[in-house]
């Protein structure tokens, strides 16, 4: 009985999974503020007209920080089709840290961090990192991923975004 009840529990868990996937297509951005390294402010309603990825990351995370290179990749040779990305540090993420691994690293796009953990509230309640939000140019979230994904997916999706 208690391997069913657990079976049954995690189905419903994935089903509720896939479910906020797909039923994201609709769902709009929340209107949030980033406020980079530089103290530059971009609101999502000045991310309009552009493919956004909103990615939740962290110094101290493993699978971030292994897919910072394919980040850069994307962003390098998608941005001047109206691609844009966002790298939000959580809460906990030191300051120091970040600006330090953003400046050796030379990342090329917006690194926000998120000091009071408003921005991961206002996506759902970001706590798992990496955890992304693919941005369409209406600002509707269209895909979420969490941890790793499939490269040629996530590089189909975009297309498909940006062709749109």
């Amino acid at each position: 009985m208690k391997k069913v009840l657990i079976g049954i529990v995690a189905v419903l868990a994935l089903a509720g999974v896939g479910i906020w996937q797909f039923a994201g297509s609709a769902k709009t951005a929340p209107d949030v503020t980033f406020t980079s390294l530089t103290g530059e402010k971009i609101t999502t309603q000045d991310l309009r007209g552009k493919v956004v990825l909103v990615k939740f990351w962290a110094t101290s995370c493993v699978t971030c920080i292994a897919q910072m290179p394919d980040t850069i990749k994307y962003y390098n040779e998608l941005s001047p089709r109206g691609f844009d990305t966002i790298a939000v540090a959580m809460q906990y993420d030191p300051a120091n840290y970040v600006k330090n691994y953003a400046e050796t690293r030379q990342l090329p796009f917006t690194v926000a961090i998120d000091a009071q953990g408003e921005i991961a509230k206002a996506f759902g309640d970001v706590q798992l990192t990496p955890t992304a939000f693919l941005i369409d140019k209406q600002g509707h979230i269209i895909k979420r991923y969490l941890g790793n994904y499939d490269k040629a997916d996530f590089l189909s999706t975009v297309n498909k975004a940006l062709a749109s």
